[in-house]
């Protein structure tokens, strides 16, 4: 139950909640003395899935990625470079 609208649109009506017994007050109080503000909580829909979905993906890829680094024991360096006047004798 929330004292705050919802962006998402319900179709009936939630149920009211019960508030918290009175204080000598008048006011809403936990036990500790502080207010209490009831918030629905949010549902899950497509967007909620779909970031699983990319997580997955990320996570899948992760692993790829330090399959490939193993079978170059994680050099990511260049091992040698031909010179440019070596590789322009060896196209003319």
């Amino acid at each position: 139950m929330s004292l705050q609208k919802s962006g998402r649109g319900a179709s009936k009506p939630a149920k009211r909640a019960k508030p918290a017994k009175r204080g000598s007050a008048g006011n809403r109080t936990a036990p500790g003395g502080a207010r209490q503000v009831y918030v629905q909580t949010a549902k899950n829909d497509v967007f909620t899935y779909l970031l699983a979905v990319s997580l997955g993906a990320i996570l899948v890829g992760i692993i790829f990625l330090v399959l490939v680094l193993n079978r170059y024991e994680w050099k990511t360096k260049v091992a040698g470079i031909v010179p440019a006047a070596a590789s322009a004798r060896l196209v003319s």
